[in-house]
């Protein structure tokens, strides 16, 4: 890593930081101002070292607060709940709490989500099995007390399931065949799903969500296989539960005749989402696609886990980014901004009608629900909602500006900038493939395309910003709300700059050779 980032022009080491600056020094030893649109990723919507959150953590250490008690009672996380649930009712409606379970990083969060879904799955399955097994058990019964029988329909029904069965055997052999099939059906792995360019971490478990082959492919051996759904193709995601339908088989007596029913096995575990892509390149999920998935979801009782990481914590002009896309999630997942640039901290919201209450028991981390941490967060999420949520109406109303400013520079530059888009302040600028420039340097950089540019920033207008990793094409902006005119203004003059060059193809100024 070091390697690659002295060649990019961005080993930087910065010793200072506050709002949307970050600071390094010159040769001189002389501190320079460098305008970060980074953001860590979008981990300082309130900017870095806010100064409200920088006081009262200081008071928090001064007061010795206890950071480590861990089994005991934690009244400040039960408060951030509280008021993640009013937040949620706010934005979304309907009164249903949900539960929180915290952890430390957003793939820690996706994976207790993930972890919550499969044990309800199990346990549907479980419940499932035992419903059935009765059923079974009561049909045996009814055709040794002579009050049922076999007939041509049972078979023809087993015929219709495509399951061989001789016409003519006993009940015997009809139960050891069903609860063969159903022994091995329950077998089936749980199918997840996500949506194409979907980022959800690089954990064992998150990276098989995680869309770019990149990461994923290697350690697809290590956990469940998610099934991934192109958005952009309505009728792909109907096609692929057809696809992984999985059915138990039950009986039962119905006017003296044994009959074959089927069920479906509850092999969906969950369909991830985030109501803005952030590492596929700044994609916001269109209302349509958010109903689709909705929809279909309900109708084979398959939660949604909605990824609010990165897009959440008001950086889209509300607190939860699919509050504007019309989609209600069973789980919500919340990180990054919610330690307000100091603190790591994560959680996981959860249905209450979905929540199992042994759930926490079977499910620990040392470090997660700290006192620091849940405190921190409740001050953050109290400087989000203050003033009536005029962080919200601040993340929209610069968002805008920039993304005026943005556009403007595309409408100028066709040949250069492909396309603007994005919400609020999460916002992508995606150049055209470079694979083809008639500059040969320019040709050898393609993949790296993104971290080329953002050294050409960096060096000449100490602008900090960097590609998605997923869409190295695309340039993300992840500022805070207190971002200034004056700021937009110099983002604005780089690009331009940098607009300027790549259409002259200015490989000397590009490179700094």
């Amino acid at each position: 890593m070091t390697g690659l980032l002295s060649s990019l022009g961005l080993a930087v080491e910065y010793v200072r930081a506050t709002g949307n600056t970050l600071y390094r020094r010159d040769e001189a030893g002389e501190e320079k101002a460098v305008l970060d649109m980074v953001g860590g990723y979008g981990s300082t919507i309130l900017g870095h070292n806010n100064p409200d959150v920088l006081g009262y953590a200081k008071s928090l250490l001064e007061a010795h607060v206890p950071v480590h008690a861990q089994f005991a009672s934690h009244p400040h996380a039960n408060d951030v709940a509280r008021k993640l649930n009013a937040i949620l009712q706010r934005e979304l409606g309907g009164a249903e709490p949900y539960f929180a379970v915290f952890a430390n990083t957003g793939a820690e969060a996706v994976e207790v989500a993930v972890k919550h879904a499969e044990l309800d799955r199990v346990k549907k399955v479980a419940a499932l099995r035992k419903e059935l097994e009765e059923g079974l058990e009561q049909a045996g019964s009814a055709v040794a007390d002579g009050a049922a029988a076999l007939t041509d329909t049972t078979f023809e029904e087993l015929d219709a399931l495509g399951v061989p069965a001789a016409h003519g055997t006993g009940i015997d052999h009809l139960l050891d065949t069903v609860k063969r099939l159903n022994e091995e059906r329950v077998q089936t792995p749980p199918v997840l799903l996500a949506l194409q360019g979907s980022f959800h971490g690089k954990l064992i478990g998150s990276v098989q969500l995680t869309h770019n082959p990149s990461v994923r492919l290697p350690f697809q051996a290590l956990a469940g296989q998610c099934r991934f759904v192109p958005v952009d193709q309505p009728d792909a995601l109907a096609q692929i539960v057809k696809n992984e339908r999985r059915t138990l088989l039950g009986l039962a007596v119905a006017n003296g005749v044994v009959h074959v029913a089927e069920r479906d096995l509850p092999n969906f575990c969950a369909f991830l989402l985030e109501p803005i892509q952030g590492e596929a390149g700044i994609n916001v999920l269109d209302e349509e696609a958010a109903r689709r998935i909705q929809r279909t979801c309900a109708a084979i009782d398959c939660p949604v886990i909605i990824d609010e990481v990165q897009s959440g914590m008001g950086r889209s002009g509300a607190f939860f980014a699919s509050s504007s896309i019309g989609i209600r999630g069973d789980y919500y997942t919340l990180s990054k901004s919610l330690g307000g640039g100091i603190a790591k901290a994560s959680i996981a919201l959860i249905r209450g009608s979905r929540y199992r209450t042994d759930f926490e028991l079977m499910h620990s981390s040392t470090f997660a629900k700290d006192g620091f941490s849940t405190l921190i967060a409740g001050k953050v999420i109290d400087l989000l909602e203050q003033n009536d949520g005029e962080a919200y109406r601040l993340a929209e109303e610069r968002g805008n500006r920039l993304l005026s400013e943005l556009r403007a520079i595309h409408a100028d530059f066709p040949d250069v900038v492909k396309e603007v888009r994005g919400k609020g302040l999460m916002i992508g600028m995606e150049f055209h493939d470079q694979s083809d420039a008639p500059s040969a340097a320019i040709r050898e950089q393609a993949s790296l395309f993104g971290y080329v540019a953002a050294g050409y920033l960096l060096r000449t207008h100490s602008l900090r910003v960097f590609p998605t990793a997923s869409a190295v094409n695309t340039l993300r902006f992840e500022p805070s709300i207190h971002l200034t005119d004056a700021e937009i203004d110099q983002v604005a003059t780089a690009l331009r700059d940098l607009c300027t060059v790549l259409h002259t193809r200015d490989d000397s100024r590009l490179f700094g050779v």
